[in-house]
């Protein structure tokens, strides 16, 4: 009887230990993709800066425009062009 409550309890640590490996993940996980993300939307911007420069128009290239970039992808650029284009 002894031997089932050690199995039983071995059990509950290896259950309690996965659900705090996932815990301390996900975080890690998102800031990963959010990493990522970023550096995609930073690459379209300095793509976006070089096609525009020969017709004398530019996007700022800060932390904001980079996060936009970075979160909505394509259609965050084309958001940010229109921004830039309203403010001319």
């Amino acid at each position: 009887m002894e031997i089932i409550n050690v199995i039983m309890a071995a059990l509950f640590l290896l259950v309690i230990l996965y659900l705090v490996a996932q815990v301390f993940m996900k975080p890690i996980k998102l800031l990963w993709k959010l990493l990522f993300n970023s550096a995609v939307g930073l690459i379209l911007l300095l793509v976006v800066n070089y096609i525009a420069g020969y017709f004398s128009f530019s996007l700022p290239i800060n932390v904001i425009t980079v996060l936009i970039a970075g979160f909505l992808g394509l259609p965050g650029i084309i958001l940010l062009i229109c921004f830039q284009l309203l403010m001319m």
